[in-house]
């Protein structure tokens, strides 16, 4: 037994959610070689608390329980308690959430569970507290428990664990016997699907609360939209942008998501803010603006992206993980929320003296006193004396500007103007509130989605800026994380870890390869430059090494020279963040038309693999869904052979809804493309590239789906209207 397992060893983590239970009496351990063999030596069990550094009830069990010196005696005298950050290794999440999601009907964090010295569940649930409580047992009481059966029922214990493990076996790991080929029309009936259980009334999915944002099945209504023109289709997707923009998991002052909410109504959120909510979401408001045009959708996706800029990106560009939902409050408690919620009055102060003339030069400052700004912004957002959370108001829209025009007798413009100079003040007066914990640690696989988000902003947007920060964090990533030599990919890095390089001693999991690879595709199609797109090959190449299974035909989670875990899991399905299956899936096909790799076969064998899931519940599996059709249907590959992209071709391609689109970016002449395909390591052109040189000196356009080509013009309209010709 080693003695530095006799003591709470959280202090030497990098990840900040073990380091907030440093301080715990409890004999905490990370989950690695050193705890686990200490549970095999004394033959006890292992308690297994998983949680996240903006996990409400995390900090309830622990301030209730872990900080408890009778609870700690216990769990230190007959277990083995090991704590595990789910965003850092959501392989260990994924085998015991999938145990208590079978066991119990469902899941949620902190996620508790005993497991025999080798890993097996035995017993699972979520947040216990520590007395007996609305017919929930108490956690020192089912403690002594667990430690008594250990004791006198070991081979009852034992058998279920074997049952349990065998169940997250055919769950996770296990794969069909027959693999099963798709019928077309996968995507319509998928939409049918999802249509069906569209709110109505509030928009989302589910009839009560919580209520979570689900970005790809939106993505997957746009794209049925557009295909069938079904008018119910788009308006499930618009009305859910619209309650979600609306509504209070959008900060009206600050910007950017929350995590989820907690009614139907999408009024008051679980405050957390999560990077790869933010990003998701922003990919969602830029194809609702491509699709419908509505300004709106832009305006939404401009100020997330720059929340993200302002509050969660680290100096040298990469992007900091969360935001906690709990802030100090003037009493000094930590209450959720706090950071966030108004009240009249303390809109009133806040807009003391403020100016008008903040808004832009043309500002009518006439239009309103502060008395009367301050009364505008509360019908605005419905503040009122009696709150809607806990005595003060989580900002929701309540009144459009229009209908507050004619309330106040002004022009919209005045209101809209109006507004944006109270925003500017309350963001002021917020910031000096105590904020709520920033969790620093970098994900790659996070920072994947929320590159891909300021990548597609710049082409949708125009904004050469966010192709920067797009670039930025990818270069981050790569330069912290990357391992060239060896062609691997590790995790999580954070500054002031006490690991030699910087916490980045985790190795990435599929969906860290996956979404990087997405991220930097995109960021080639920002930029053109070649740099990005053979990184994405690299990383391609290494989900073929090491996460695709030749006899299963799948991709697993977890790499094939990583930890054994009790089982190798598959992640088929949506959660907080897309499929990695799906997304691995889709840009294996993207990248297809460039690689001399089989990955377009890889592709194809994952979807009929699964064939059988599609088909059954399609919803439940939206980004494997979204990838098949596009296996279906074949990109849309849009080349452009130029020194640069003209500003008149980037505003028509940015604007124009294109859900499976490949920009394609070559130099004008094949002189200039030699030294592309030297840093591709391609001996030829790519068919994408292949006699595809700009005609009569000028920019020249290029549309292709399935091997099927338009003539080369230099009209991208032309290009695009051949696209229409041939859906």
């Amino acid at each position: 037994m080693s003695d530095s397992t006799q003591r709470n060893r959280l202090d030497e983590e990098a990840s900040p959610y073990l380091r907030q239970h440093a301080d715990n009496p409890v004999n905490w351990q990370p989950w690695d070689d050193s705890a686990l063999e200490e549970a095999r030596e004394r033959d006890v069990p292992i308690f297994l608390s998983i949680g996240y550094s903006a996990c409400h009830w995390c900090h309830v069990m622990e301030d209730e329980s872990f900080a408890d010196e009778a609870v700690a005696e216990r769990l230190n005298e007959d277990f083995v308690p090991i704590k595990v950050d789910r965003e850092e290794r959501p392989d260990v999440d994924s085998i015991y959430m999938t145990v208590c999601q079978l066991v119990t009907g469902r899941g949620g964090w902190p996620l508790s569970a005993w497991l025999t010295p080798d890993g097996r569940p035995f017993y699972v649930g979520t947040y216990f507290p520590k007395e007996p409580k609305r017919g929930m047992p108490g956690f020192l009481e089912l403690l002594d428990n667990i430690a008594n059966s250990w004791e006198e029922d070991r081979q009852e214990m034992e058998n279920r664990a074997d049952q349990w493990t065998a169940a997250a076996k055919d769950q996770l790991e296990n794969t069909p016997d027959a693999p099963q080929s798709l019928e077309s029309g996968l995507l319509e009936s998928a939409a049918k699907t999802a249509l069906r259980g569209v709110d109505d009334q509030h928009g989302g999915w589910g009839s009560d609360g919580p209520k979570f944002p689900q970005p790809a099945r939106i993505h997957l209504l746009l794209r049925a939209a557009d295909r069938t023109g079904r008018q119910a289709t788009l308006e499930a997707a618009t009305k859910t942008l619209d309650a979600m923009a609306t509504g209070g998991l959008y900060d009206h002052v600050g910007d950017g998501f929350h995590r989820y909410c907690v009614d139907r109504d999408w009024t008051v959120p679980h405050f957390e803010k999560m990077l790869y909510d933010n990003a998701e979401l922003t990919r969602a408001y830029l194809a609702g603006y491509q699709l419908t045009g509505d300004a709106t959708y832009a305006d939404v996706a401009r100020r997330t992206l720059e929340f993200v800029e302002r509050e969660l990106t680290h100096d040298a560009g990469g992007f900091f993980s969360t935001l906690d939902a709990q802030s100090e409050t003037p009493d000094g408690d930590h209450e959720e929320g706090a950071f966030y919620v108004w009240t009249p009055d303390q809109i009133e102060a806040a807009l003391e003296d403020v100016e008008l003339e903040e808004a832009d030069n043309d500002a009518p400052s006439s239009e309103f006193d502060t008395e009367t700004l301050a009364s505008l912004v509360c019908d605005r957002y419905g503040i009122t004396s009696s709150g809607n959370f806990e005595g003060k108001t989580v900002l929701n829209v309540t009144q459009p500007v229009d209908d507050l025009a004619d309330a106040y007798d002004c022009s919209s413009e005045a209101v809209e103007r109006a507004l944006e100079v109270a925003r500017t003040r309350l963001r002021a007066v917020r910031e000096e509130r105590p904020r709520p914990r920033r969790d620093e640690k970098v994900l790659a696989g996070w920072n994947g989605l929320m590159i891909s988000a300021f990548a597609e902003g710049a082409i949708v947007l125009e904004e050469d800026h966010y192709a920067e920060m797009a670039v930025d964090a990818l270069e981050f990533v790569r330069t912290r994380l990357w391992d060239e030599s060896n062609g691997c990919l590790r995790r999580r890095y954070k500054d002031d870890s006490t690991d030699a390089i910087g916490g980045a001693e985790i190795d990435g999991y599929l969906e860290d390869y996956a979404f990087l690879a997405r991220g930097a595709l995109n960021c080639y199609e920002a930029t053109g430059d070649v740099e990005h797109l053979a990184f994405a090959l690299d990383l391609a190449r290494e989900i073929e090494d090491e996460f695709w299974d030749d006899a299963e035909e799948t991709l697993y989670f977890t790499p094939e020279s990583g930890e054994s875990l009790v089982t190798r899991p598959q992640e088929f399905s949506d959660s907080s963040t897309p499929s990695s299956m799906g997304v691995a899936t889709d840009v294996l096909l993207a990248l297809d038309h460039v690689a001399t790799e089989p990955f377009g076969d890889i592709a194809e064998a994952v979807i009929e693999t699964h064939g059988g899931r599609l088909r059954a519940s399609p919803v439940e599996y939206t980004s494997l869904c979204l990838a098949a059709d596009r296996l279906e249907t074949g990109s849309l590959e849009l080349t452009v052979a130029a020194d640069s992209v003209p500003s008149a071709w980037r505003a028509t391609i940015g604007e124009t809804y294109l859900p499976d689109r490949l920009l394609s970016r070559r130099p004008a002449t094949d002189d200039g493309l030699d030294s592309w395909l030297e840093t591709l390591n391609l001996e030829s052109a790519p068919p994408l590239w292949a006699g595809r040189e700009a005609r009569d000196g000028e920019p020249t356009v290029y549309a292709c789906r399935n091997r099927a080509c338009s003539p080369p013009t230099h009209d991208v309209d032309e290009a695009l209207e051949w696209f229409v010709g041939n859906a």
